[in-house]
C-alpha cells in the first residue's frame, strides 16, 4: 500500500527563511518516498496556512503530514487540529522543529538547509510509520485519601473538602493531630500546642 504524505515548510517570517533556503528544502522534500506534496507557506500557523494544510489534504488525498515550523511547545496542536480539520486522524502528524533546531543555531544558510532537509527526512520517515490513535477518557471518582493525620494531612484533608471533594483521612494513632499533641506551647505566641 502506498502511503501518501504531505510536508509543509513554514518561512515564519524572516526567522527560518533569513537562515533557510525553503523553497529548496520543499523542493527537497518532493524527492522522498512516500511524498505526494510539498510546499512552502509565510506562516503556515496562520488561518491561511492552516486552511491551506486542510485544502492538500482533501485535493491531494493526503495521508500523512510533516509540517516543518518552529517549537512544538508553540504550535503542536494548533497543526493538529488543522490536519484532524482536513479529515486525518490527528495522529497522523508530525512536527519537525526547523527554527530553534536549525535556523536560530546557524550562520551558514547552506548547512542550514541541508540540516533542514535532514530533518524533514527524518520527520517523513516517521510519520509514514505513525498508526491512527483514539482519544481515550476513564470516569474518576473525585474522592481522596489523606494518610497521615497530623498538621499537614488534616489541613490537607480540609483544602480538598473545601474544594468540594470526598476525603477520607486515616492516621495509625488513636487521636489525630501528630507531633504537635506532643508540644506543650507553640513559638512565637506561645499557644497551647494542642
Amino acid at each position: 500500500m502506498k502511503k501518501r504524505a504531505g510536508v509543509f515548510v513554514c518561512q515564519c517570517g524572516t526567522n527560518i527563511e533569513a537562515t533557510i533556503d525553503t523553497e529548496k528544502v520543499a523542493e527537497y522534500a518532493r524527492t522522498l518516498p512516500g511524498v505526494a506534496y510539498a510546499t512552502t507557506y509565510k506562516y503556515m500557523c496562520s488561518d491561511p496556512g492552516q486552511e491551506l494544510i486542510r485544502t492538500a489534504i482533501e485535493e491531494h488525498q493526503l495521508e500523512q503530514i510533516v509540517i516543518a515550523s518552529c517549537s512544538p511547545r508553540m504550535h503542536e496542536n494548533t497543526f493538529r487540529k488543522a490536519v484532524v480539520g482536513g479529515g486525518l486522524n490527528g495522529y497522523m502528524f508530525e512536527m519537525v522543529n526547523i527554527r530553534e533546531q536549525d535556523s536560530w543555531v546557524h550562520h551558514d544558510r547552506d548547512a542550514a538547509t541541508k540540516k533542514a532537509e535532514d530533518l524533514i527526512r527524518m520527520g517523513v520517515s516517521k510519520v509514514l510509520k505513525n498508526k491512527p490513535l483514539q482519544v481515550s477518557t476513564i470516569p474518576i471518582t473525585k474522592k481522596a485519601l489523606v494518610i497521615g493525620g497530623g498538621i499537614a494531612g488534616m489541613q490537607a484533608a480540609l483544602d480538598i473538602a473545601e474544594a468540594g471533594h470526598q476525603v477520607v483521612l486515616v492516621e495509625r494513632e488513636a487521636s489525630i493531630g501528630g507531633k504537635m499533641t506532643q508540644l506543650d506551647k507553640t513559638f512565637p505566641t506561645m499557644d497551647c500546642a494542642a
